[in-house]
């Protein structure tokens, strides 16, 4: 079928919206037609030159939309079904078969690769589909009017709830809830830093609010983001260009967090979510920085203090579990994300981009007609 997509040529870093050519779902695909899609920060890490991601790709990863065909081999899921998207895997390896596919042993190939395992993509350029797209994205590629996903990474959620409000819950907002959720899982009276509240930051902010978290603060440069982390749950937001970022930390915290979170992917403030640390803290890091490998540490403080550093991906969340959680605690009033929403229509991406890049829109989700 002929579908719309927003493409990504090599040495480009604004989408056009093309005519594509778009297979039929093998046994184990889905064929979705998209109502929203988020934009999160790895389509925007994916636009720089340094990216290894491959070009012509279609990029989006926050997919959200309805089934209109399925493969020969899907059993879960009917013509109709409202689904979002979410991180691929592989469902053999130890960490799937334990329920941990954000850990998956396949996960750099299965979403930055661009391609199904086999080499193949999905898409491909104009009405002939003569020249291969890279269309597997996130196993998704959901800047389209149409996407292919895959049974592994698709989620059906209540029909009686607006897709176009659910589409961010595929990454960002459960990397930053399931962060706090699912690995933390702060007790009483343990702190949390959040350094960067952006959406991911915001939502790990909401996520504590649930938890017997506190106190909760947050650190941002941005005083608007700051007033909002307020209004949705941190006790204090601290200014890192004004204050003592550490002292304040060590003042509210007594004398140190019990965790730290960072969500900007910036080497020197993770090295200081980690110097923020309580002895037996932990640190979460989100992001690896983009143009530095290697981040240096005082041995002393990591060991002495029994002080943790600790990877996260997409929340250590299994998304076919937390995307439905998630939603039940939004329904609840408990969860309130869709705050962080600004919708865009599918033909102001590049604007919405910028926003995103910008810090003007928290999390820009794109609306097809």
């Amino acid at each position: 079928m002929i579908v719309q997509a927003a493409i990504i040529h090599p040495g480009e870093k604004e989408f056009r919206l093309e005519r594509a050519r778009l297979d039929e779902p093998r046994a184990d695909e889905i064929l979705v037609r998209m109502l929203a899609t988020g934009i999160c920060h790895t389509d925007l890490k994916a636009l720089e030159p340094t990216s290894i991601v491959p070009r012509p790709v279609v990029l989006g990863h926050e997919g959200a939309g309805i089934v209109e065909r399925i493969g020969s081999g899907v059993t879960d899921f009917t013509i109709g079904d409202h689904v979002v998207m979410t991180v691929n895997s592989c469902g053999q390896c130890r960490s799937c078969r334990e329920h941990e596919p954000a850990y998956c042993a396949d996960l750099g190939p299965r979403n930055f690769g661009g391609r199904r395992t086999d080499g193949s993509s999905p898409l491909s350029r104009g009405d002939g589909g003569s020249a291969q797209l890279f269309g597997n994205f996130f196993g998704q590629s959901s800047f389209g009017t149409h996407a292919i996903s895959n049974i592994r990474n698709t989620v059906k959620v209540p029909k009686r709830l607006p897709l176009k409000s659910l589409a961010p819950l595929g990454c960002g907002i459960q990397t930053g809830a399931g962060s706090v959720l699912n690995v933390f899982k702060p007790r009483i009276g343990q702190s949390l830093v959040v350094f960067g509240t952006g959406a991911v930051g915001l939502s790990a902010i909401l996520a504590a609010r649930l938890m017997p978290t506190r106190p909760i603060i947050a650190v941002d440069l941005l005083p608007e983001r700051r007033k909002l982390a307020l209004e949705l749950g941190a006790d204090h937001a601290l200014d890192p260009q004004t204050e003592d970022v550490a002292q304040a930390i060590r003042d509210l915290t007594d004398g140190g967090a019990d965790f730290t979170l960072d969500t900007t992917g910036n080497a020197q403030v993770i090295q200081q979510a980690f110097a923020s640390l309580a002895p037996r803290g932990t640190c979460g890091v989100l992001a690896t920085p983009i143009h530095q490998k290697e981040i240096a540490f005082a041995i002393s403080h990591f060991v002495m203090g029994g002080r943790q550093l600790q990877g996260i991906i997409q929340g250590g969340s299994d998304p076919k579990n937390f995307i439905p959680q998630m939603i039940a605690l939004h329904e609840q009033g408990r969860f309130p994300f869709d705050r962080l929403i600004t919708y865009y229509s599918f033909a102001e991406i590049n604007r919405a981009c910028a926003d995103a890049a910008s810090g003007a829109a928290i999390k820009p989700v794109l609306l097809f007609d």
